[in-house]
């Protein structure tokens, strides 16, 4: 009886859960998106998340013409499914609402031609992509081992060569992917209006001014204020009320 009642307790916050998605759903083919959002907010706020729950969020809030909310829920969405075209098409549309239109300026030199390429793959795609590397290798190895002829052992030989090659870069990727996604703390601006500062202090001469669904990243923190950095290099202070992080 005991160990029913523990089975229950575990499988009883799924089956809630389940339900809450089923019913948030429901409300969103009726177009009653208020009360979808509530029904999957309510599975976030139990401790659960999922791509799909921030998803359908990020839909619900899209329709509501709520834009920073909706930017903010695709790009949790994201994070936990960075693979996702859906995900990445509806965040674009949603990011056409925001009324700042921040210039992106590229890398240059070395270090662009890195993140250029491990951008490619999330981490642990990365890592996915190692392990079937080994396997060649591997593989490889079998064939050099029990190859007779010279010839095709060499070429066993130089192929175990390159797989570990192949291994390497995509380890070495992984990583810097990794260090990349830990480091950054990207955030979305949720006051309608609010004035980026100079300084840390409200009393701070006004750099410039943000609406609401900007996409910034954090770079330090004193107190109740947050550098901000954008895609365009600019910095300044916001304070924290005024933003919600993404992670």
């Amino acid at each position: 009886m005991k160990k029913i009642l523990i089975l229950l307790l575990f499988v009883s916050p799924v089956i809630w859960a389940q339900n809450a998605f089923e019913q948030g759903n429901n409300y969103y083919q009726k177009e009653n998106y208020s009360a979808a959002i509530s029904s999957f907010e309510s599975i976030i706020n139990s401790g659960k998340e999922s791509a799909e729950v921030y998803f359908n969020l990020g839909n619900c809030y899209y329709k509501l013409h709520k834009v920073a909310p909706a930017l903010y829920n695709y790009e949790k969405a994201l994070l936990l499914n960075p693979n996702d075209t859906e995900i990445k098409t509806n965040l674009d549309f949603a990011r056409k609402m925001a009324i700042d239109d921040i210039k992106v300026i590229p890398k240059v030199g070395f270090n662009k031609v890195i993140a250029d390429f491990t951008s490619h793959f999330y981490y642990d795609t990365w890592a996915w992509i190692a392990v079937t590397f080994a396997l060649l290798f591997l593989l490889f190895f079998v064939g050099y081992y029990f190859s007779q002829k010279t010839t095709i052992k060499r070429i066993f030989f130089v192929g175990m060569f390159g797989w570990l090659l192949a291994i390497i870069i995509s380890v070495a990727s992984g990583f810097y992917e990794k260090n990349r996604n830990d480091t950054e703390r990207p955030a979305i601006v949720f006051s309608e209006t609010v004035a980026v500062k100079s300084e840390p202090k409200a009393t701070a001469a006004d750099a410039f001014v943000l609406h609401e669904g900007t996409k910034v990243f954090i770079l330090e923190s004193i107190a109740n204020w947050k550098k901000v950095e954008l895609t365009d290099e600019t910095t300044g202070w916001i304070e924290e009320s005024a933003l919600k992080e993404i992670k």
